[in-house]
């Protein structure tokens, strides 16, 4: 600022200035001194919107210039959410690095020796209500420990790499250490998983897994429920009393 031309004072003598024109003269000061060592562009809260002002991202305020959001980056409530951020971000780092380390940590691969495969027995299964198929299958372990349990589990046909995929078929698979995986080759149709059509039972006396399952036949099963219900409508027609003749029923009056 020109502080010699002023009004009131001596030509060659600095005139005194006030304390609004000293606090002018300090943001013009440090916002030439800011763009000169700052890079405005890199700094990842800065940004410019449709209106031609300036926002800070981190602070949510509003500036009309650049001097004003780089005094603004000075301040105190901007230095505030920064240390803020900077403490939320090493926690989150701390609470990562665990996970991360868990995740990158070598697996240990168990070398178990198998000793052959498991005894097993599997019988075709029928329900007298439902007309439903299913498979009751029987496979004994005898030389397991007593905190191994059998698993098993359904896989595709494309998910094995044994045999040529066929759509029409899938596999069920038991495993337990320390004898080989077995498989089945079964129909792929779907599997009736509702309470009482499959169920397993790991016997720990006699080292016996058991599993038993129905394919869902919903046509079927749908016609036979109709069937019986028809039949149940029937038996109430025959069965409904005649209101003019109690002992006479609806079914059986005799022809006049």
């Amino acid at each position: 600022m020109d502080f010699q031309n002023r009004v009131g004072s001596k030509p060659g003598a600095g005139g005194m200035m006030t304390s609004s024109e000293s606090n002018v003269a300090r943001r013009e000061r440090l916002r030439k001194l800011a763009l000169e060592t700052i890079d405005i562009e890199s700094d990842p809260y800065f940004m410019r919107n449709h209106l031609g002002s300036y926002e800070c991202k981190l602070c949510l305020t509003l500036h009309n210039n650049e001097g004003s959001y780089l005094a603004h980056t000075q301040g105190k409530k901007h230095q505030t959410n920064l240390a803020r951020r900077a403490a939320l971000e090493a926690k989150d780092k701390e609470h990562a690095a665990p996970a991360r380390a868990a995740a990158s940590a070598p697996r240990v691969k168990k070398n178990v020796v198998k000793i052959g495969r498991p005894g097993y027995k599997v019988t075709k299964v029928r329900d007298s209500r439902t007309r439903q198929f299913g498979l009751l299958v029987e496979v004994t372990y005898p030389e397991v420990t007593e905190e191994t349990k059998p698993r098993h589990r359904f896989m595709s046909a494309y998910e094995q790499h044994v045999e040529v995929p066929n759509r029409q078929y899938q596999y069920l698979l038991f495993a337990a250490e320390p004898y080989e995986t077995i498989a089945f080759k079964i129909q792929s149709r779907e599997i009736d998983m509702r309470p009482g059509r499959f169920w397993t039972y790991w016997d720990k006396d006699t080292h016996k897994f058991t599993l038993q399952f129905f394919y869902r036949n919903q046509t079927r099963q749908h016609q036979h429920d109709s069937n019986a219900y028809q039949q149940q409508q029937q038996q109430q027609q025959h069965s409904q009393v005649n209101p003019l003749n109690p002992y006479i029923l609806t079914g059986n009056e005799p022809h006049q």
